[in-house]
């Protein structure tokens, strides 16, 4: 029953309010990228629209397919993406990842509100969901880098 309850604490109404109130949820036209990820353990995925001019992003857009935890996720960096350089975005993808997988330090702001996750360490087969948002942006970011040096 512990482990239930534990679950319970997990889904706390943080968690549910950031999942009820995702931001940025149009697709844009005529992005500089979209990516698509997905989580092949749960199925959730997430579709990241960006624009980038002079190396930050100027408009994000995301369509978000994903459990509470994935949709949390999704809100705080859809929240926070515009403005934001691709370095900003691997570093919060990379500490979010070490504060999952090895209970690092919270990622950097504009990010830090991921700390809300910080109780889904003990779950490893919500970790993907968690990083879809993150990956998904750091992948776009890469993309447009790439379209604009073509």
């Amino acid at each position: 029953m512990s482990g239930e309850n534990d679950l319970i604490k997990l889904y706390s109404g943080r968690i549910l309010s950031l999942a009820a109130d995702i931001p940025n949820t149009e697709r844009l036209e005529n992005p500089d990228a979209t990516v698509k990820r997905r989580s092949p353990l749960c199925g959730s995925t997430i579709t990241v629209d960006v624009k980038v001019e002079d190396g930050r992003i100027t408009d994000y857009g995301q369509d978000v397919k994903a459990c509470a935890l994935g949709q949390s996720a999704a809100a705080i960096v859809g929240a926070h993406a515009i403005g934001c350089t691709r370095a900003q975005i691997q570093e919060a993808r990379d500490a979010l990842k070490e504060m999952l997988k090895s209970d690092g330090p919270t990622p950097p702001a504009p990010f830090d509100e991921l700390e809300v996750l910080r109780p889904a360490r003990d779950y490893k087969n919500r970790h993907a969901s968690i990083m879809l948002a993150l990956e998904a942006t750091t992948e776009a970011m890469e993309k447009a880098a790439q379209e604009n040096c073509a």
